[in-house]
């Protein structure tokens, strides 16, 4: 009976790789907007290779890549950066399907939960900005130094769910990270193919997939 539903967030729930995009663009035209002589490409070129070497969550990206860049007086243009990236980051939305899809899951009796990778603030961040924090039981997010998204990690939040893994369904978008280590850990899968994970040919060990998330309603009503 699979009645304990785990969703990652990224790609997943919201159309993460997009924002990332769009935000970081738009602090970039900040930066170059305040008089930075340099090319919003030589901006953007340095940044990507921070963001390479850091890691997504270091706090100082735009900090460290003017500073490679020479710049000396940084601080006016980091605060220009920062505001245009939060301020894209105000309109975040979930994927249209989502909260009526949330919703029917729910009504169907369903335990929801997120199983996420990174900072916690920062997971917790985009579910109450989306507006999608209520339909959650509870959060669980493996940190920098813990578990990562391995079998242990799945098995120890359906534990702690107080679920057996064979009553589970993970759902999302990487094959590495949502699909095989949670079929380790005995929880059934589905893969949802969007955002940059998306690659051709959709090849999937998950014991379903699809496009994006609305199938998974018909689904956990088939199976419980």
């Amino acid at each position: 009976m699979v009645s304990f539903i785990f969703f990652d967030i990224d790609d997943t729930l919201f159309p993460s790789t997009e924002f990332s995009e769009l935000a970081r663009r738009n602090a970039i035209h900040a930066i170059v907007r305040m008089g930075l002589e340099c090319g919003e490409g030589d901006v953007e070129k340095m940044l990507e290779e921070v963001i390479k070497e850091r890691g997504s969550n270091y706090p100082h990206h735009f900090d460290e890549a003017l500073k490679r860049l020479g710049v000396k007086n940084r601080a006016k243009y980091v605060a220009a950066a920062v505001a245009a990236y939060h301020d894209t980051k105000i309109a975040i939305l979930p994927y249209p399907e989502v909260p009526a899809m949330l919703a029917a899951l729910k009504q169907a009796g369903a335990k929801l939960y997120i199983a996420s990778e990174g900072l916690e603030v920062k997971q917790w961040d985009k579910l109450i900005r989306m507006h999608l924090e209520y339909y959650f039981d509870e959060v669980f997010v493996s940190e920098k130094g813990e578990l990562g998204k391995s079998p242990e990690f799945y098995r120890q939040i359906a534990k702690r769910a107080g679920a057996r893994p064979e009553d589970c369904l993970m759902a999302g978008d990487r094959e590495d990270k949502d699909i095989l280590p949670a079929k380790k850990a005995g929880m059934l899968t589905f893969r949802v193919f969007r955002g940059k994970y998306a690659v051709k040919p959709r090849t999937t060990a998950a014991d379903f997939n699809g496009k994006d998330l609305r199938q998974i309603v018909k689904i956990v009503k088939k199976l419980s």
